[in-house]
């Protein structure tokens, strides 16, 4: 059975209010719980909708993230595809027995228990900057970015005077042009490189024999850069829900939040190593295949899939949760009567297109009331 095409850009830049959806997600599950639509680089992308379907893929040996299996017709900048496997191995390229060696030596540094032993850290990271912010400030402007690369500095040792460059890559990053995001990345790696003590040296000590000082750097870079990436396009949705409602428990506001506002609305690109059928539809060899997330979560029975599911589950899932449950709490406690500046309803959130995150275009607060 060949998938339903969709007449219909999912990948397009958006503008809208805080918890408006354009239809598009919608327009895409009411097709079918697997759909084809145009990439943007060109042919057809496979998108799945339906939750059972999605964890399957994710969880499918066969649905690989090397973009070394990406149709060959592709531009690499058009895409937003990373380097291959080959070129740059990373968490995010590999996969099979290759992910999952060096999967194991990422996720001992960032366990349940290395990360509650943070908690004190962030919380005090989090209030240091809020306490430095004056009386109205629109707090996506810079806490939202701010915040983050701040703590992802702190822990593998990078001294934290890098701060100001660190939050002005990423804003490059998060832009359109491919050459600033070639010198964001560029300026990251470095910084990554910088990193001394701690979790620096873990990661240097744990990684497979045989990864080069290089590779190490930019392991470190992808740590630096995916928890920047996630916790910064989730900050400011959790932060205006928290401040028109006080009553939720942290934990549970924070969830709701990722639910309806996950890091990104797409899973990052996987392809078809050979021929697959996922939920009756055959998908051939090299085609492009992405999870529908924010779909999926609008609709899920089950655990959301803000962080992903399958081998390739966000190791720093625990890190970004506890670092938005920070700035919460560090919020309501330092900050009683703390009030958005503008009606909630009138906050927007926009994104630059692509499978990229959407953020708040503003987030303007009077932190005394």
């Amino acid at each position: 059975m060949e998938a339903p095409h969709v007449g219909v850009d999912p990948f397009g830049p958006t503008a809208r209010g805080i918890d408006e959806r354009d239809g598009t997600g919608d327009a895409l599950r009411a097709a079918g719980p697997v759909v084809q639509v145009d990439a943007p680089a060109g042919g057809r992308v496979w998108i799945v909708t339906d939750e059972d379907l999605a964890r399957q893929v994710l969880g499918d040996p066969r649905i690989v993230k090397d973009p070394a299996l990406a149709p060959p017709s592709w531009d690499r900048r058009t895409a937003g595809l990373e380097r291959t496997a080959a070129e740059q191995p990373s968490l995010t390229t590999l996969d099979g027995p290759e992910h999952a060696r060096l999967r194991r030596a990422h996720v001992p540094l960032l366990t349940g228990k290395r990360i509650r032993g943070q908690s004190e850290r962030v919380h005090a990271l989090a209030r240091e900057l809020l306490h430095g912010s004056p009386p109205e400030v629109d707090l996506a402007a810079d806490f939202t970015t701010r915040y983050p690369i701040t703590v992802l500095l702190d822990l593998p040792g990078v001294p934290l005077d890098h701060v100001d460059r660190a939050a002005a890559a990423c804003r490059l990053m998060f832009g359109a042009d491919p050459a600033d995001q070639g010198a964001a990345i560029a300026a990251l790696v470095e910084l990554g490189a910088a990193g001394r003590g701690g979790l620096s040296d873990e990661l240097r000590e744990r990684v497979p024999p045989g990864t080069t000082a290089d590779e190490v750097n930019y392991h470190l870079f992808a740590l630096i850069f995916a928890g920047q990436l996630t916790t910064d396009a989730s900050l400011g949705f959790v932060l205006a829900r928290a401040l028109v409602d006080r009553e939720t428990p942290v934990d549970e506001l924070v969830r709701q939040s990722l639910r309806s506002h996950p890091p990104a609305p797409f899973t990052l690109w996987r392809f078809t190593a050979t021929e697959v059928e996922v939920g009756g539809v055959r998908l051939p060899a090299r085609a492009p295949v992405l999870v529908d997330i924010e779909t999926v979560n609008a609709h899920a029975h089950g655990p959301d899939l803000a962080f992903g599911a399958g081998p390739h589950f966000c190791v720093g899932a625990r890190l970004a949760q506890l670092e938005l449950r920070a700035a919460v709490t560090v919020l309501r406690a330092d900050f009683p009567d703390a009030r958005l500046a503008i009606p909630y309803a009138d906050l927007r959130q926009h994104g630059i297109g692509g499978i990229q995150g959407r953020r708040l275009t503003a987030l303007p607060v009077r932190l005394h009331g």
